[in-house]
């Protein structure tokens, strides 16, 4: 191999291993959508894990790049329709709950002090 082209697959063989990992942990996330308990889960993780170790001696790019296509088609086929979203995060039940002010409102945090209490300090002390 000369030396742009041992770069470029070496660049495209990176991105294909960066294409693997991100599939593999999006469906492994998301089979704990469809798999609620965790004996269910460890289960159903186990089998994603065979299908994925079913390929990794592949060294064809091409064909590589044939069995991501085809991952990825089948994740997005496969994919659960209401997954589990942490509640603070963005598309969470919490998430921008209390938006902040529209610029120009000044917001005070003046607490109401009661009469009792305005007797006991001096009026400098406030």
């Amino acid at each position: 191999m000369s030396g742009v082209s041992s770069a470029a697959y070496f660049a495209r063989r990176a991105a294909q291993k960066e294409r693997v990992r991100i599939l593999y942990r999006r469906a492994l996330k998301d089979t704990l959508n469809w798999a609620v308990h965790r004996h269910i889960f460890y289960r159903d993780a186990s089998d994603l894990r065979e299908k994925f170790n079913a390929n990794q001696d592949v060294e064809d790019v091409d064909r590589i790049d044939k069995l991501i296509a085809h991952g990825e088609s089948e994740y997005d086929k496969w994919r659960h329709p209401d997954p589990y979203i942490v509640p603070w995060a963005p598309g969470g039940s919490k998430f921008c709950r209390n938006p902040t002010p529209p610029a120009g409102i000044e917001a005070s945090r003046v607490a109401y002090v009661s009469e009792d209490l305005l007797k006991t300090f001096k009026v400098d002390q406030l």
